[in-house]
């Protein structure tokens, strides 16, 4: 499955959904790897078979065998830091100074450059929503160099992925 076919499977009304993905695809602000591999992680986050397969299908193969693990690493470590840094500052208390205790090592040594890696963990977090996530995320990118410009693109993949896939659930859901 191609980026076309997902565009091609897209309602009617979600016009705008379809232009974006095309636009996004090739975003010119990112780097080919930076771009790829957050679709890829988004697509992963966004939890739909039809949008993962799509978007992995096409995206996949830009990126080196390392950098695709890598984007499947942070997509599947970030899923469980959103939800457990998520708890944390939004409970508060004593939560957020007690150790984590979760393995996380493969953001020591994500197998690509640690700026992509980290670009990658925020897309993830922004579809998961996890606002302590994305501001640390975010912090690191920045003071790694990367522009504003960039941050956003990242994050409007990670949008219009998220919303592809709700749409296709809503879709699916009504025709059930």
């Amino acid at each position: 499955m191609s980026i076309e076919t997902l565009k091609a499977s897209l309602p009617d009304y979600a016009k705008d959904l379809k232009l974006n993905l095309g636009s996004l695809a090739s975003e010119p602000s990112l780097t080919a790897q930076q771009r790829a591999g957050t679709f890829v992680v988004a697509a992963l986050a966004s939890r739909n078979a039809t949008v993962t397969a799509a978007l992995v299908g096409e995206f996949g193969p830009q990126l080196s065998a390392d950098a695709l693990a890598a984007a499947k690493a942070a997509a599947s470590v970030m899923g469980m830091n959103n939800v457990y840094y998520r708890f944390t500052h939004l409970v508060g208390g004593s939560y957020a100074q007690m150790p984590a205790k979760l393995r996380m090592n493969v953001m020591a040594k994500p197998g690509v450059d640690k700026l992509d890696f980290e670009l990658w963990s925020l897309a993830v977090s922004a579809v998961n929503g996890c606002g302590m996530c994305m501001e640390s995320h975010e912090k690191v990118v920045r003071a790694g160099g990367l522009t504003a410009e960039q941050v956003q693109a990242a994050v409007r993949i990670a949008a219009v992925v998220h919303a592809v896939a709700a749409t296709l659930d809503g879709e699916a859901a009504v025709a059930a």
